[in-house]
């Protein structure tokens, strides 16, 4: 038994580190890894600015007005793979988030979440290699990844659930 549940934490311990390893780039262009946000509770979306689910970038920010001090975070990323929902800048992008939508969690430079051309993190988030419960391509704009403070990935929610619908707030809330 003991040999089983070493495996296990070994297994873990590897997607985690996978998970933090990956990098990315911020709306202004830096390139990271995603350890900065080790320890977090983080949610994954990908973002358009102009999809019938736009409006959810208000529920996300209120979202993270009230969770972020219990080391929470939205992970934005912006993606133009439906229908050009998302055409512009990452300049216009941020600024389109902010004007609108007061957004102030981290927002990235925008990236394909599908397809031959489809990010690392979007990759992992979608594999069943690394994501064997809550795997399969990226369905619509607004598709969300609940992260716990380990890297390991918890859930998903498709685009129709809201930010602040009890679904997903139960769900963060276990894992705060």
């Amino acid at each position: 038994m003991l040999i089983s549940s070493l495996s296990i934490y070994a297994q873990n311990k590897s997607m985690n580190s996978k998970f933090y390893s990956i990098k990315v780039k911020d709306i202004e262009g830096r390139e990271f890894k995603l350890d900065e946000f080790k320890g977090k509770t983080i949610l994954v979306v990908n973002v358009a600015s102009k999809c019938g689910y736009t409006p959810q970038y208000d529920g996300l920010q209120k979202l993270f007005n009230k969770y972020k001090e219990r080391d929470f975070v939205i992970l934005g990323f912006p993606s133009n793979d439906f229908l050009w929902q998302e055409a512009g800048s990452d300049k216009e992008i941020i600024e389109f988030c902010t004007l609108n939508y007061g957004v102030t969690f981290p927002m990235f430079s925008k990236i394909s979440v599908r397809g031959s051309n489809q990010h690392p993190l979007y990759t992992f988030l979608t594999s069943k290699v690394t994501n064997p419960n809550h795997n399969g391509f990226i369905t619509w704009n607004f598709n969300k990844f609940l992260v716990d403070k380990n890297g390991n990935i918890v859930t998903r929610f498709g685009s129709k659930t809201e930010p602040l619908s009890k679904e997903l707030i139960t769900e963060l809330e276990k894992v705060l």
